[in-house]
């Protein structure tokens, strides 16, 4: 009986089949006036000859609209012949954005763009209002990642005849979610004001600071940023089991206003129980790689000291040709509570030589100019040191806007090749200088130089200037490789006119025509010495306002004269980049004497100091001093015209050009026997205040000097001190700077110049 009913069972399904199952024969497609019959086809998953039943006929339809296409579909099937109607949707006619360009924070016309390609809402698309969504949500993101969250989008849609449609997609910002309060609980270890300073957003600065800084914009991207600079903070200190337990944002009704609460939990600070090497390591170098780590068992676990360990036994072996090895390091906990053991495993790889070293990107400098500054050779074991050092070398020479090098395996396994890469920057230059004083009015003078005549290395500088104060020719020469050993040689001629009224300086003209010629020795990598003589005929004229008041009336006696000096120097240069170091120091000492075919007897010194600390990755500190000392001797006066004097662009800003020091009665600067010029700053990139140019520094400074008659006439109220703000710019026509400055140390007859604008030099 019941085999029976299972049979009958099976009977009606068997007709049910039969009966409401038929063959198609062929299929209609009506009303796709923007697609082809056969794209159509293409999404159906059916064809001819296949059955048709309920279950085709709703897999067609999930198919379809699935695609978002159409906005209606009707099926009807009769004597084997499956009709599929279309309504479909309309296509877009345009898609506009409205009120994104009037002062928009988030959104730029390409962004917009973009997001219309993405989303295929653009000009002849087919419209859908799933599409169009996706689309409003991703801008309302966006709107939201960036602090807006009253941000809200009015949708116009207009339909025309032909089935297409525009859109208007209105924006409505609103306000900006500024930070009430940030609440950090549960450290210990570090002050919750410590804390806020890592999070980078929170509460307002005063005012000013918080116009540039905008630290109490929120946004949930400047959160999350923030957050992981205080796990790295603890982390960094030892605190490997540091959680972020709760981060709460708590909304005003219109999402103007925010307060940020933040719930940590330090966990244990961990202390090095020891320290072990594992992997390709053998046993008579264990001694040389403990030295080189810094971290030693009983200290905190500090990831910043580890990670310079793990770069300092990188360099070990990098150094000795294994160009490719690995330091990994592994934290294993012990059975002392706190304590972890570290482990360094080395993977040293192969041990490399160099096969060739390929030079690309100049143009115009010859390749034996930058092999010259390599450390490098062919057939070499590689090393990392040296090829570090090279790259430095290069940048120094001040040929190139950007050095990069790469290694390339070869198909011989223990050969590299040596790729070095450079974009040559312009190495002539033409120099002007544009300033305004409240005295002298506007001032300009120019000069061309050439330092790499030829793609040589060697420099030519041809002078020409003419001004109301000065008319010079000059013509110098020098090679820095003259010789094998590395020696330089220079040699040049000059005709100058003079006339120092017009430099703010007193009233006299002076004639000069000489010759130089210098020779360097090279005594380490980066420092030489120099000798440089010069030989010159001056004529010295003084004028009415300088010579009949007296000022200086034996050297004004006698206007035709023949001077020669010998100038010893010693230089150390290891900054990190000829244009805009951020590292390093250069040094130079420079002692003059007159010969004794000259008619001018004196000696002067010159010492000058400059050093760049880097205090950050993007912070640099940068310091400079100058000291010049001259004086006369066998009873005779230091020239007049030898004399120093400070204020202006290169010396004292905030102060007038050569305006420091004793005055005549006149008024005119006096110069003096000794110079004091000293200069702290902080350098940072132009990105800190949003700009995005990678060749501008922006300076903040405090200038301090003085201009003393004799040398023995120093005195600490004769100090001028000025502080303020400056910017370089490192320009394709050289670098441009200007700065604008306060004296902060003066004296009411002091003369003031508040900016000035300079191209050719920089601060």
């Amino acid at each position: 009986m019941k085999s029976r009913f299972l049979f009958l069972i099976f009977l009606t399904i068997l007709a049910n089949r039969f009966s409401f199952s038929e063959t198609i024969k062929s299929i209609e497609i009506i009303g796709s006036d923007n697609m082809s019959r056969g794209t159509v086809l293409s999404y159906l998953p059916v064809e001819v000859n296949d059955e048709f039943n309920a279950n085709v006929s709703n897999a067609i339809l999930t198919s379809l609209y699935k695609t978002d296409f159409y906005k209606n579909i009707e099926i009807d099937f009769q004597d084997q012949t499956l009709k599929i109607a279309l309504e479909e949707n309309p296509t877009v006619k345009f898609i506009e954005f409205q009120n994104y360009d009037e002062g928009n924070e988030v959104l730029s016309e390409e962004l917009v763009t973009e997001i219309v390609k993405n989303t295929r809402l653009g000009v002849g698309n087919i419209f859908s209002k799933s599409t169009l969504s996706d689309l409003v949500k991703q801008v309302t993101n966006l709107y939201n990642s960036k602090g807006f969250y009253s941000a809200s989008i009015e949708e116009k849609i207009e339909l025309d005849p032909q089935n297409r449609i525009g859109i208007e997609l209105i924006i409505n910002e609103g306000e900006r979610a500024l930070i009430n309060s940030v609440k950090i609980e549960g450290a210990s270890h570090y002050s919750e004001a410590d804390l806020k300073d890592a999070l980078k957003i929170g509460e307002p600065d005063f005012f000013i600071i918080n116009y540039f800084t905008k630290r109490n914009q929120f946004s949930e991207i400047s959160l999350e940023a923030g957050i992981e600079n205080i796990i790295k903070k603890y982390v960094d200190e030892g605190f490997l089991e540091f959680e972020v337990l709760e981060k709460k944002t708590i909304f005003n009704n219109d999402k103007t206003e925010i307060e940020i609460l933040i719930r940590i939990s330090e966990g244990e600070r961990f202390v090095v129980d020891s320290i072990a090497f594992g992997g390709d390591v053998d046993e008579n170098i264990i001694n040389d790689l403990q030295k080189l780590v810094k971290t030693k068992p009983g200290d905190f676990v500090k990831r910043s000291v580890i990670l310079g360990d793990l770069k300092s036994l990188n360099s070990y072996f990098t150094n000795k040709g294994y160009a490719f090895s690995k330091i990994n390091t592994s934290f294993i906990p012990t059975d002392k509570k706190n304590k972890i053991k570290v482990i360094a495993t080395v993977d040293k790889s192969k041990r490399y030589y160099l096969n060739r070293i390929e030079i690309s990107g100049n143009t115009r400098t010859q390749d034996s100019v930058i092999r010259r500054e390599l450390k490098l050779n062919e057939g070499q074991v590689y090393s990392k040191a040296d090829l570090d050092n090279s790259i430095t070398r290069i940048k120094r020479i001040g040929y190139f806007s950007k050095v990069d090098s790469s290694l390339k395996k070869t198909k011989e396994e223990d050969k590299v090749d040596l790729l070095i890469e450079v974009v040559e920057t312009k190495t002539g230059e033409f120099a002007v200088g544009l300033s305004h004083s409240n005295s002298s009015g506007a001032s300009i003078n120019a000069s061309i130089e050439q330092r790499n005549v030829l793609g040589t290395g060697n420099t030519l500088n041809a002078k020409f200037r003419n001004s109301k104060a000065v008319e010079e020719v000059e013509l110098f020469f020098s090679d820095p490789f003259f010789n094998q050993d590395k020696h330089s040689i220079s040699y040049g001629f000059y005709t100058k006119s003079l006339d120092a009224a017009n430099l703010d300086i007193s009233s006299y003209l002076i004639d000069e025509n000489g010759l130089s010629f210098g020779y360097g020795i090279p005594l380490t990598e980066t420092s030489k010495i120099r000798a440089l003589t010069k030989l010159s005929d001056l004529k010295i004229t003084c004028g009415s306002l300088f010579g009949s008041s007296s000022y200086e009336p034996i050297q004004c006696a006698s206007n035709d004269s023949l001077m020669s000096t010998l100038q010893l120097s010693y230089s150390d240069n290891t900054l990190n980049d000829f244009y805009m170091p951020t590292e390093g120091l250069k040094t130079n000492i420079d002692l003059t004497l007159t010969t004794p075919l000259s008619e001018f007897n004196f000696i002067s010194m010159g010492l000058s100091h400059k050093t760049y600390t880097p205090l950050t990755d993007d912070l640099v500190f940068n310091f400079q001093s100058k000291v010049n000392l001259a004086t006369g001797y066998n009873g005779k006066e230091l020239p007049f015209f030898k004399r120093y004097y400070a204020g202006g662009s290169s010396s004292v800003r905030g102060f007038d050009f050569n305006s420091l020091g004793a005055k005549y009665a006149n008024g005119a600067p006096k110069g003096g026997e000794s110079s004091l010029l000293t200069s702290f700053s902080l350098i940072a990139p132009a990105s800190k205040v949003g700009l995005d140019q990678e060749n501008i520094r922006l300076q903040a400074f405090f200038d301090l000097g003085s201009v003393n008659e004799k040398i023995s006439d120093f005195q600490l109220d004769e100090l001028r001190g000025s502080t303020g703000l400056a910017l370089s710019w490192f320009t394709p026509i050289g670098p441009i700077g200007f700065h604008a400055a306060k004296p902060i140390l003066k004296k009411s007859t002091d003369s003031i110049e508040t900016f000035s604008f300079e191209l050719g030099t920089t601060f």
